[in-house]
């Protein structure tokens, strides 16, 4: 069997095949690397027959339609794809053989509506419905995103075999693939939840859609050729939530503080340090925010610990909705060295339901 991952980044291109008929597909091409796709396969006798995308992609513009273009293969997706050049559509089950290889499909949705994950006998590439270890899983605060689908989708992967390797399209922090059985110890989108609890968990993280990817979405529904048809930042972990944090942030060991505590600091005058790291339109939103709060979004911060310098000796509490974005901005600020980090237990939704006092 023939499978490589191609690219020099953090997108995955993934070459599969079957090393007798030398015939093989891409899974999820970059458009700005094509004419290296089309190099190796030229240098190694491949006949490319397919291109699949594991979904509408949110960071990068897809190289299918100009692969379908330059080599006359089928251009591969799921039913509810929306763009226009893809030649054959997936549905739930569809099972077939690449030579002597079976692999069968499985829709992931939740990340988008069109995710699916391609499964063969010994690996499974999960698109951005799942990604490894502490990186959790592709976002689903943007266009076509779903917590409770992906919390469907979730349950999918938790019913495959413990023994399939997970590689997923996009890994941004040098994590390696390892078994599905591996992953439902250290990912925490894997983590024991109901349907609720889960979705109350992505709320909790939620990012908010960047303009520029919903550009790129705009691209790929096009089926552009350009690469330049939509600006896109260079090294921006876009999918990942967790993806501003250094390596090693994530092994931080975070200390908490219930909102009780956190309002009898503040009334008795204490130097502690409110950190908001939610976004900017959510302080204005029905749980409001804490006065004097201080607001850095998470997915700013660990380009802007610059403006919390003047704060290093004090003892600093981080804040979100519910929690999740809040430890990850306490894991940042420990990595960076501030010795006096706290999560407030349960966010601003257990500050509303104590009824303590909220600014908007």
């Amino acid at each position: 069997m023939i499978f490589e991952q191609l690219n020099p980044h953090a997108c995955r291109t993934y070459l599969i095949g079957d090393e007798k008929s030398r015939e093989v597909i891409l899974v999820d091409p970059v458009l700005e690397h094509v004419e290296d796709y089309l190099k190796t396969l030229d240098q190694r006798t491949l006949t490319l027959t397919h291109v699949i995308d594991t979904h509408t992609h949110a960071d990068h513009i897809s190289g299918g339609a100009a692969l379908k273009d330059k080599t006359s293969c089928q251009y591969v997706m799921h039913q509810k794809a929306p763009a226009r050049c893809v030649t054959f559509h997936l549905t739930d089950g569809f099972a077939c053989r690449l030579g002597n290889i079976p692999v069968k499909v499985m829709t992931t949705p939740g990340h988008t509506k069109d995710s699916i994950a391609l499964v063969f006998e010994d690996r499974i590439l999960t698109g951005d419905v799942l990604f490894l270890d502490d990186a959790g899983a592709g976002r689903t605060d943007l266009p076509g995103g779903d917590p409770g689908e992906h919390w469907d989708s979730m349950q999918r992967v938790l019913g495959l075999p413990d023994h399939l390797i997970v590689y997923p399209a996009h890994e941004y922090r040098g994590r390696q693939p390892s078994s599905v059985k591996d992953q439902k110890l250290r990912n925490p989108n894997l983590k024991p939840r109901t349907r609720q609890a889960y979705i109350d968990y992505l709320e909790g993280l939620t990012l908010g859609p960047a303009d520029w990817m919903k550009d790129v979405l705009k691209a790929n529904y096009a089926c552009a050729r350009d690469p330049k048809a939509a600006w896109i930042p260079v090294d921006v972990p876009a999918c990942e939530v967790k993806g501003t944090m250094a390596l090693g942030a994530n092994d931080q060991q975070v200390a908490s503080m219930p909102a009780e505590e956190v309002k009898r600091e503040l009334e008795a005058g204490t130097r502690l340090f409110v950190l908001d790291v939610r976004d900017p339109h959510e302080l204005t939103e029905e749980l409001g925010h804490i006065t004097r709060a201080t607001n850095i979004p998470v997915t700013t911060l660990a380009h802007r610990l610059a403006e919390l310098e003047p704060h290093r000796d004090r003892e600093i509490v981080t804040v979100c909705k519910a929690g999740g974005r809040a430890h990850t901005a306490a894991q940042i600020l420990m990595q960076a060295g501030f010795p006096k980090v706290h999560v407030m237990m349960g966010g601003m939704t257990a500050w509303k339901q104590a009824d303590f006092p909220t600014e908007a």
